[in-house]
Protein backbone atom coordinates (compact mmCIF):
# COMPACT_ATOMS: atom_id res chain seq x y z
CA UNK A 1 0.00 0.00 0.00
CA UNK A 2 1.18 3.45 -1.20
CA UNK A 3 1.95 5.76 2.29
CA UNK A 4 2.27 8.83 0.22
CA UNK A 5 -0.21 11.35 1.95
CA UNK A 6 -3.25 12.87 0.17
CA UNK A 7 -4.61 14.73 2.87
CA UNK A 8 -3.36 15.03 7.27
CA UNK A 9 -6.28 15.49 8.90
CA UNK A 10 -4.91 17.67 12.16
CA UNK A 11 -6.75 17.76 15.39
CA UNK A 12 -10.10 18.80 13.66
CA UNK A 13 -13.28 19.24 15.41
CA UNK A 14 -16.53 20.44 13.83
CA UNK A 15 -19.18 22.07 15.58
CA UNK A 16 -22.71 22.87 15.39
CA UNK A 17 -24.79 25.46 17.07
CA UNK A 18 -27.59 24.24 18.92
CA UNK A 19 -29.63 27.54 20.48
CA UNK A 20 -26.31 30.06 21.31
CA UNK A 21 -23.67 26.89 22.50
CA UNK A 22 -21.57 24.77 20.12
CA UNK A 23 -21.22 20.99 20.71
CA UNK A 24 -18.69 19.14 18.79
CA UNK A 25 -20.03 16.06 16.74
CA UNK A 26 -16.19 15.31 15.72
CA UNK A 27 -13.61 15.75 18.33
CA UNK A 28 -10.20 16.36 17.63
CA UNK A 29 -9.71 13.68 15.12
CA UNK A 30 -6.27 13.13 13.89
CA UNK A 31 -5.74 11.27 10.67
CA UNK A 32 -3.78 10.58 7.31
CA UNK A 33 -5.59 9.33 3.75
CA UNK A 34 -2.40 7.78 1.84
CA UNK A 35 -2.45 7.57 -2.24
CA UNK A 36 -4.18 4.76 -3.41
CA UNK A 37 -5.68 3.94 0.17
CA UNK A 38 -9.05 2.73 0.60
CA UNK A 39 -9.67 4.37 4.19
CA UNK A 40 -13.40 3.14 5.88
CA UNK A 41 -15.03 5.33 8.00
CA UNK A 42 -17.71 3.02 10.20
CA UNK A 43 -19.84 3.88 13.34
CA UNK A 44 -23.54 3.83 13.78
CA UNK A 45 -25.97 6.99 12.51
CA UNK A 46 -25.20 9.44 15.00
CA UNK A 47 -21.24 8.97 15.57
CA UNK A 48 -19.92 11.88 13.37
CA UNK A 49 -18.89 10.17 9.98
CA UNK A 50 -21.31 12.52 7.67
CA UNK A 51 -20.01 15.88 9.44
CA UNK A 52 -16.72 14.88 8.76
CA UNK A 53 -17.14 13.86 5.31
CA UNK A 54 -18.89 17.19 4.85
CA UNK A 55 -16.31 19.25 6.71
CA UNK A 56 -13.37 17.91 4.26
CA UNK A 57 -15.39 19.48 1.49
CA UNK A 58 -16.24 22.31 3.14
CA UNK A 59 -19.96 22.46 2.37
CA UNK A 60 -20.98 22.79 6.19
CA UNK A 61 -23.45 25.49 6.78
CA UNK A 62 -20.95 28.14 8.00
CA UNK A 63 -23.80 29.93 9.91
CA UNK A 64 -24.26 27.29 12.23
CA UNK A 65 -20.71 25.25 11.88
CA UNK A 66 -17.38 26.13 13.16
CA UNK A 67 -14.36 23.97 11.51
CA UNK A 68 -11.37 23.89 13.88
CA UNK A 69 -8.02 22.11 12.88
CA UNK A 70 -6.30 21.45 9.75
CA UNK A 71 -7.02 20.04 6.85
CA UNK A 72 -3.36 19.87 4.75
CA UNK A 73 -4.13 18.83 1.19
CA UNK A 74 -0.98 19.07 -1.19
CA UNK A 75 0.86 21.65 0.96
CA UNK A 76 -2.38 23.91 1.63
CA UNK A 77 -4.88 23.95 4.68
CA UNK A 78 -7.95 23.64 3.29
CA UNK A 79 -9.61 25.31 5.99
CA UNK A 80 -7.47 28.92 5.51
CA UNK A 81 -9.32 29.05 1.64
CA UNK A 82 -11.53 31.61 0.50
CA UNK A 83 -14.29 30.32 -0.46
CA UNK A 84 -13.40 30.46 -4.02
CA UNK A 85 -9.85 28.98 -3.72
CA UNK A 86 -12.16 26.10 -2.43
CA UNK A 87 -14.20 25.99 -4.98
CA UNK A 88 -11.22 24.94 -7.40
CA UNK A 89 -10.21 21.81 -5.76
CA UNK A 90 -13.88 20.65 -4.70
CA UNK A 91 -15.56 19.00 -8.18
CA UNK A 92 -11.84 18.98 -9.00
CA UNK A 93 -8.87 18.03 -7.14
CA UNK A 94 -11.41 16.11 -4.45
CA UNK A 95 -14.30 14.58 -5.51
CA UNK A 96 -17.84 14.09 -3.24
CA UNK A 97 -20.06 11.13 -3.70
CA UNK A 98 -23.17 11.93 -1.88
CA UNK A 99 -25.00 9.02 -0.17
CA UNK A 100 -28.53 10.04 -1.83
CA UNK A 101 -28.21 10.68 -5.40
CA UNK A 102 -31.30 11.62 -5.96
CA UNK A 103 -31.40 14.40 -3.63
CA UNK A 104 -27.94 15.79 -4.36
CA UNK A 105 -28.60 15.81 -8.56
CA UNK A 106 -30.57 18.57 -10.24
CA UNK A 107 -33.84 17.07 -11.24
CA UNK A 108 -34.12 19.84 -13.55
CA UNK A 109 -31.13 19.66 -15.54
CA UNK A 110 -30.13 16.74 -17.69
CA UNK A 111 -27.68 14.25 -16.66
CA UNK A 112 -24.96 15.50 -19.47
CA UNK A 113 -25.86 19.34 -18.11
CA UNK A 114 -24.92 18.26 -15.09
CA UNK A 115 -21.48 16.67 -15.84
CA UNK A 116 -20.81 19.31 -18.24
CA UNK A 117 -21.20 22.02 -15.46
CA UNK A 118 -17.84 20.32 -13.40
CA UNK A 119 -16.19 20.44 -16.90
CA UNK A 120 -16.99 24.05 -17.32
CA UNK A 121 -16.21 25.09 -13.80
CA UNK A 122 -12.76 23.55 -13.97
CA UNK A 123 -11.68 22.84 -17.75
CA UNK A 124 -10.78 24.62 -21.10
CA UNK A 125 -12.51 21.94 -23.27
CA UNK A 126 -14.23 22.89 -26.03
CA UNK A 127 -17.88 22.26 -26.02
CA UNK A 128 -17.54 18.73 -28.52
CA UNK A 129 -14.11 17.79 -26.33
CA UNK A 130 -16.71 18.20 -23.15
CA UNK A 131 -19.49 16.08 -25.15
CA UNK A 132 -16.89 13.54 -25.82
CA UNK A 133 -15.53 13.38 -22.36
CA UNK A 134 -19.24 13.25 -20.95
CA UNK A 135 -20.05 9.98 -22.82
CA UNK A 136 -16.49 8.72 -22.17
CA UNK A 137 -17.19 9.24 -18.24
CA UNK A 138 -20.71 7.10 -18.72
CA UNK A 139 -19.03 4.28 -20.31
CA UNK A 140 -16.24 4.18 -17.89
CA UNK A 141 -19.27 3.90 -14.69
CA UNK A 142 -20.57 0.88 -17.32
CA UNK A 143 -23.54 2.92 -18.52
CA UNK A 144 -24.71 1.84 -21.54
CA UNK A 145 -26.23 3.81 -24.29
CA UNK A 146 -24.44 7.17 -22.98
CA UNK A 147 -25.80 9.31 -25.44
CA UNK A 148 -29.25 8.55 -24.32
CA UNK A 149 -28.28 8.74 -20.93
CA UNK A 150 -27.04 11.98 -22.07
CA UNK A 151 -30.51 13.28 -22.90
CA UNK A 152 -32.59 12.09 -19.68
CA UNK A 153 -33.41 13.51 -16.27
CA UNK A 154 -32.51 11.70 -13.13
CA UNK A 155 -35.79 10.47 -12.28
CA UNK A 156 -36.12 8.82 -15.45
CA UNK A 157 -32.70 6.89 -13.69
CA UNK A 158 -32.75 3.44 -11.59
CA UNK A 159 -31.43 4.13 -7.79
CA UNK A 160 -28.06 2.59 -9.41
CA UNK A 161 -27.58 4.29 -12.57
CA UNK A 162 -27.80 7.83 -10.85
CA UNK A 163 -25.22 6.44 -8.34
CA UNK A 164 -23.13 5.49 -11.66
CA UNK A 165 -23.99 9.48 -12.75
CA UNK A 166 -22.54 10.89 -9.37
CA UNK A 167 -19.61 8.60 -9.61
CA UNK A 168 -19.00 9.98 -13.21
CA UNK A 169 -19.36 13.48 -11.81
CA UNK A 170 -16.84 12.97 -9.13
CA UNK A 171 -14.03 11.58 -11.41
CA UNK A 172 -14.74 13.87 -14.23
CA UNK A 173 -11.69 15.84 -13.66
CA UNK A 174 -9.51 12.91 -12.40
CA UNK A 175 -9.21 14.00 -8.68
CA UNK A 176 -6.67 12.93 -6.12
CA UNK A 177 -9.15 11.95 -3.31
CA UNK A 178 -12.49 11.53 -3.43
CA UNK A 179 -14.95 10.93 -0.68
CA UNK A 180 -17.59 8.65 -1.12
CA UNK A 181 -20.68 9.16 1.75
CA UNK A 182 -22.53 5.68 2.45
CA UNK A 183 -22.45 5.10 -1.33
CA UNK A 184 -24.63 2.14 -1.42
CA UNK A 185 -27.14 2.23 1.47
CA UNK A 186 -30.21 2.90 -0.92
CA UNK A 187 -29.09 0.21 -3.29
CA UNK A 188 -30.01 -3.74 -3.31
CA UNK A 189 -27.40 -6.17 -3.14
CA UNK A 190 -26.60 -6.64 -6.51
CA UNK A 191 -26.17 -3.45 -7.59
CA UNK A 192 -24.37 -2.36 -4.15
CA UNK A 193 -21.80 -4.90 -5.31
CA UNK A 194 -21.03 -3.32 -8.66
CA UNK A 195 -20.87 -0.17 -7.55
CA UNK A 196 -17.63 -1.50 -5.04
CA UNK A 197 -16.56 -3.39 -8.19
CA UNK A 198 -16.79 -0.05 -9.74
CA UNK A 199 -15.22 1.85 -7.20
CA UNK A 200 -12.75 0.14 -6.50
CA UNK A 201 -11.58 -0.45 -10.58
CA UNK A 202 -11.47 3.59 -10.79
CA UNK A 203 -9.07 3.85 -8.00
CA UNK A 204 -6.99 0.73 -9.63
CA UNK A 205 -6.78 3.41 -12.42
CA UNK A 206 -6.35 6.24 -10.76
CA UNK A 207 -4.29 5.85 -7.52
CA UNK A 208 -6.89 7.96 -5.96
CA UNK A 209 -7.21 8.15 -2.14
CA UNK A 210 -10.74 7.20 -1.18
CA UNK A 211 -12.28 7.94 2.38
CA UNK A 212 -15.14 5.45 2.30
CA UNK A 213 -18.39 6.59 4.96
CA UNK A 214 -20.41 3.60 5.74
CA UNK A 215 -21.61 1.70 8.41
CA UNK A 216 -22.11 -1.92 6.83
CA UNK A 217 -19.13 -3.96 7.69
CA UNK A 218 -19.38 -5.98 4.77
CA UNK A 219 -18.58 -2.93 2.90
CA UNK A 220 -15.47 -2.15 4.37
CA UNK A 221 -14.32 -5.94 4.55
CA UNK A 222 -14.86 -6.04 0.86
CA UNK A 223 -13.12 -2.58 0.00
CA UNK A 224 -10.93 -0.96 2.59
CA UNK A 225 -7.26 -0.75 3.37
CA UNK A 226 -7.59 0.56 6.43
CA UNK A 227 -10.89 1.29 9.58
CA UNK A 228 -11.18 4.07 11.63
CA UNK A 229 -14.15 3.52 13.97
CA UNK A 230 -15.86 6.31 15.09
CA UNK A 231 -18.63 6.47 18.04
CA UNK A 232 -19.81 10.04 19.90
CA UNK A 233 -17.34 12.03 17.99
CA UNK A 234 -14.08 10.85 18.48
CA UNK A 235 -11.73 8.05 16.98
CA UNK A 236 -12.13 4.85 19.63
CA UNK A 237 -9.62 2.66 17.31
CA UNK A 238 -8.19 2.71 14.03
CA UNK A 239 -6.29 -0.54 12.55
CA UNK A 240 -5.64 -2.27 9.36
CA UNK A 241 -8.76 -4.08 7.84
CA UNK A 242 -7.16 -7.80 8.42
CA UNK A 243 -6.13 -6.47 12.44
CA UNK A 244 -9.97 -5.24 12.90
CA UNK A 245 -11.51 -8.21 12.03
CA UNK A 246 -9.29 -10.93 13.10
CA UNK A 247 -8.53 -9.06 16.48
CA UNK A 248 -11.12 -6.00 17.27
CA UNK A 249 -10.12 -4.50 21.08
CA UNK A 250 -12.29 -1.80 21.69
CA UNK A 251 -16.00 -2.73 22.91
CA UNK A 252 -17.42 -0.88 20.50
CA UNK A 253 -15.81 -2.46 17.55
CA UNK A 254 -16.11 -5.68 19.39
CA UNK A 255 -20.17 -4.71 19.66
CA UNK A 256 -20.06 -4.09 16.06
CA UNK A 257 -18.83 -6.93 14.59
CA UNK A 258 -20.61 -9.12 16.92
CA UNK A 259 -23.93 -7.44 15.69
CA UNK A 260 -23.06 -8.49 11.98
CA UNK A 261 -25.49 -11.65 10.69
CA UNK A 262 -22.90 -15.16 10.78
CA UNK A 263 -20.13 -13.63 13.78
CA UNK A 264 -21.45 -15.59 16.38
CA UNK A 265 -21.66 -19.34 15.02
CA UNK A 266 -24.81 -20.90 16.64
CA UNK A 267 -26.30 -18.47 18.26
CA UNK A 268 -30.29 -17.43 17.40
CA UNK A 269 -29.86 -14.09 17.36
CA UNK A 270 -27.49 -11.08 16.80
CA UNK A 271 -26.08 -9.22 19.41
CA UNK A 272 -27.98 -6.20 20.51
CA UNK A 273 -25.76 -2.96 21.49
CA UNK A 274 -27.34 -2.07 24.62
CA UNK A 275 -28.32 2.10 24.58
CA UNK A 276 -28.12 4.43 21.50
CA UNK A 277 -25.44 7.16 20.52
CA UNK A 278 -25.76 10.39 22.99
CA UNK A 279 -27.10 13.33 21.47
CA UNK A 280 -24.44 16.49 20.83
CA UNK A 281 -25.69 18.03 24.13
CA UNK A 282 -25.22 14.38 26.31
CA UNK A 283 -21.51 13.19 25.38
CA UNK A 284 -19.46 12.37 28.41
CA UNK A 285 -16.97 14.45 27.49
CA UNK A 286 -13.61 13.72 29.81
CA UNK A 287 -13.85 10.12 30.29
CA UNK A 288 -14.82 6.85 27.60
CA UNK A 289 -18.22 7.85 25.51
CA UNK A 290 -18.65 4.35 25.54
CA UNK A 291 -18.60 2.88 29.08
CA UNK A 292 -22.77 4.10 29.43
CA UNK A 293 -23.17 1.23 27.03
CA UNK A 294 -21.17 -1.50 28.91
CA UNK A 295 -22.72 -1.25 32.53
CA UNK A 296 -21.29 -4.42 33.62
CA UNK A 297 -17.70 -3.60 32.57
CA UNK A 298 -16.67 -1.65 36.38
CA UNK A 299 -15.60 2.77 35.91
CA UNK A 300 -12.34 1.86 37.43
CA UNK A 301 -11.66 -0.41 34.13
CA UNK A 302 -12.19 2.76 32.36
CA UNK A 303 -9.39 5.83 31.81
CA UNK A 304 -9.76 9.51 32.51
CA UNK A 305 -9.87 11.48 29.50
CA UNK A 306 -8.82 8.54 27.24
CA UNK A 307 -6.23 8.80 24.55
CA UNK A 308 -5.35 6.80 21.30
CA UNK A 309 -2.28 4.45 22.48
CA UNK A 310 -1.10 2.10 19.91
CA UNK A 311 -1.14 -1.35 20.77
CA UNK A 312 0.93 -2.83 17.76
CA UNK A 313 2.42 -1.46 14.86
CA UNK A 314 -0.72 0.59 13.51
CA UNK A 315 -3.22 -0.39 15.82
CA UNK A 316 -4.83 2.00 17.94
CA UNK A 317 -7.18 1.94 20.67
CA UNK A 318 -8.48 4.43 22.90
CA UNK A 319 -9.11 3.86 26.83
CA UNK A 320 -7.88 1.12 28.99
CA UNK A 321 -11.33 -0.66 29.06
CA UNK A 322 -10.56 -2.83 25.89
CA UNK A 323 -8.07 -4.58 28.06
CA UNK A 324 -11.00 -5.70 30.60
CA UNK A 325 -13.97 -6.03 28.74
CA UNK A 326 -16.10 -9.04 27.73
CA UNK A 327 -19.32 -9.33 26.79
CA UNK A 328 -22.32 -9.38 29.34
CA UNK A 329 -23.16 -12.83 29.12
CA UNK A 330 -19.76 -14.89 28.85
CA UNK A 331 -21.50 -17.29 26.37
CA UNK A 332 -21.76 -14.92 23.81
CA UNK A 333 -18.12 -14.15 22.82
CA UNK A 334 -17.28 -12.78 19.55
CA UNK A 335 -16.31 -15.70 16.92
CA UNK A 336 -14.01 -13.95 14.48
CA UNK A 337 -14.07 -17.34 11.71
CA UNK A 338 -17.78 -16.47 11.01
CA UNK A 339 -16.72 -12.90 9.51
CA UNK A 340 -15.13 -13.24 6.25
CA UNK A 341 -14.30 -11.68 2.78
CA UNK A 342 -11.82 -9.22 4.90
CA UNK A 343 -9.14 -8.69 2.34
Amino acid sequence: MNTEPVLQIKDLTVSFRIKDEYYPAVDQLDLTINKNEVLAIVGESGCGKSALALSLTRLHDTKNTRIDGGLIFKGQDLNKLSPGQMNKIRGSEIGMIFQDPLTALNPLMTIGRQIEENLDYHTTLSKKEKTKRIYELLEHVNITNPERVYNQYPHELSGGMRQRVMIAIAIACRPSLIIADEPTTALDVTIQSQILDLLKQLQAETEAGIVLITHDLGVVAEMADRVVVMYAGEVVEVASVMDLFNNPMHPYTRSLLASMPGANAGQDQLHVIHGRVPSLQNIPRGSCRFSERIPWIPQTAHAQNPQLDEVSPGHWVRCSCYQHFHFEDEGKGLVMDGVAGAK
